[in-house]
């Protein structure tokens, strides 16, 4: 079962239409989903899911980089987890990441990095976000433009992170995340 965390400020928000139902409409071919607003995630949600995906936001809501407190259990999760755009800049903000102004809409040229699972070689995608990630010791940068870090992984846990959107355009990369043993 694959987790699905909605990551706008409120429940039931437009914005679970546009960021969490797209990612439904992909992961739901591949295993079963349950969605949770990140407010009501708990201990049981998370021992209970083989994969976690946490979703993006619309631009200017950040409500989930002032609730760190929220995502304490990515210090200690052991199973894959897959941070989309505000889940990736949470997941930067939990482990103590600088995060800094980087707008960006529309499509955009990504260069790999560093090999990885879920993606290789140059590639278009689709980015919506206000703010990325500074690289750290304690992530490795798969995937970067011109402008800012794209795509981060822990160097010690399964945890990825992908500033772009995959479920707008690269559903293969949700679809390689969910098959990652």
């Amino acid at each position: 079962m694959i987790l699905v965390v909605d990551m706008n400020c409120k429940k039931d928000s437009l914005g679970y239409y546009e960021f969490v139902l797209p990612i439904l409409a992909i992961a739901q071919e591949l295993d079963s989903c349950v969605v949770r607003h990140y407010s009501e995630v708990t201990n049981a949600d998370i021992s209970s899911c083989e994969k976690v995906i946490l979703s993006g936001t619309p631009l200017k809501d950040n409500a989930t980089l002032n609730e760190p407190e929220k995502f304490s259990w990515l210090q200690e999760v052991d199973r894959p987890v897959l941070g989309i755009c505000a889940g990736m800049q949470t997941i930067g903000v939990v482990f103590g990441l600088v995060l800094t102004r980087c707008l960006e809409i529309g499509m955009t040229l990504m260069t790999t990095q560093s090999g990885n699972p879920l993606f290789s070689g140059p590639f278009k995608a689709y980015s919506l976000h206000n703010y990325c990630v500074e690289s750290s010791d304690e992530f490795e940068v798969l995937a970067e433009n011109e402008k800012c870090v794209q795509a981060i992984k822990h160097k010690q846990k399964p945890i990825y992170g992908v500033l772009f959107h995959p479920e707008v355009r690269n559903s293969e990369i949700l679809k390689r995340f969910i098959a990652l043993k």
